[in-house]
């Protein structure tokens, strides 16, 4: 009677585990596959959330430029992923430039100075 109840448990655990650490390996064959796919030029993001330009690459580490002429060195590791192409970081900030220039336009028009009490 207890084996009718205790193997599909052990069952049930069993492909848990299976699934869990196939997942698992998919992610750390991704995270290897993007290390090996560095080249000098590209554009990072650390796992710290800073944004570089990859200028050297060794065994376990990269040479980052986190500012104009600032090199450092990281573990390749603390590199979480690669900055696409079609990611423009100019353009996001001209959009807010355009909103907050329409947002003191409609307050010029709303709060004119000859407003009568």
């Amino acid at each position: 009677m207890d084996l009718v109840i205790f193997l599909p448990l052990i069952i049930i655990m069993g492909l848990f585990m299976f699934f869990a650490s196939r997942r698992q390996k998919k992610a750390m064959q991704a995270t290897i596959d993007l290390h090996e796919s560095l080249q000098v030029g590209d554009r990072i993001h650390t796992t710290s959330g800073m944004e570089a330009t990859v200028t050297g690459i060794g065994d376990d580490t990269v040479e980052l430029e986190i500012a104009p002429g600032v090199v450092t060195t990281w573990m390749k590791l603390a590199v979480r992923d690669k900055i696409g192409p079609d990611t423009d970081e100019d353009e996001d900030f001209e959009e807010i430039d355009d909103i907050d220039d329409q947002e003191s336009t409609a307050t010029e028009i709303t709060e004119s100075p000859n407003k009568k009490d």
